[in-house]
């Protein structure tokens, strides 16, 4: 098999890739969230629990998460496929670390803050939606950037289950077709190209939040 082929087979992996990461974000992202208030809560009936199943999720490696759903987890006739388990793991292992981003950017904005806000009579809702959430955006993007890199390299996980991104076609071209080193050369650059858009993208944004701050 040539090169041009390698790489248009390897290639047909990426829509899985972008789908299984950015799906994978998405779940991460949307359930950090009260994950991040529990963290802070004042009650530990509330952020103890919160805090041993975040540090439980991070300890534990994606990969057996993955055999977990995917093997372990069989009600009746119910059974995950491998792209819903792949993007599952991959997403709950996800809000676990972006819960602790989240946290971490929350405490970092000034109670002051929110105490004016309040003075001026707005609601908590709009406090934290208007004053809170923006400046602990700022902080917690350079983070949040960064993982969504490790989670793009992290997509390849699910290749071991079946699930036919980069890392899977790379796999099967080198053993039906020989190709050896080059198809992994091929899927090195192939990843390197799908993260480049995500590294400006996220530096373009942090530059345009900075400048929002010091203007």
């Amino acid at each position: 098999m040539n090169l041009p082929d390698v790489i248009i087979a390897i290639a047909a992996g990426i829509p899985l890739t972008v789908l299984v990461a950015c799906c994978a974000f998405v779940v991460g992202a949307v359930l950090a969230l009260p994950l991040a208030f529990a963290l802070r809560s004042p009650r530990r009936l509330v952020s103890w629990p919160v805090r041993a199943l975040v540090d439980l999720l991070r300890s534990v490696p994606i990969l057996v998460w993955l055999f977990i759903l995917y093997f372990g987890v069989s009600i009746d006739r119910f059974h995950f496929d491998p792209l819903p388990a792949a993007v599952l793991a991959l997403g709950v292992v996800a809000a676990s670390y972006l819960a602790e981003v989240y946290r971490t950017a929350l405490e970092s904005v000034a109670a002051g803050q929110d105490e004016a806000a309040r003075s001026l009579g707005l609601s908590r809702v709009d406090r934290f939606r208007f004053v809170v959430a923006p400046q602990a955006f700022r902080v917690a993007l350079p983070s949040i950037s960064t993982f969504s890199l490790t989670l793009l390299k992290d997509s390849s996980i699910p290749s071991v289950i079946g699930v036919t991104e980069i890392a899977f076609q790379t796999t099967a071209i080198s053993r039906t077709a020989g190709s050896g080193l080059t198809g992994y050369v091929v899927a090195v650059a192939l990843y390197l190209l799908l993260s480049l858009p995500v590294a400006f993208v996220a530096r373009r944004a942090d530059r345009q939040l900075r400048a929002q701050v010091s203007a």
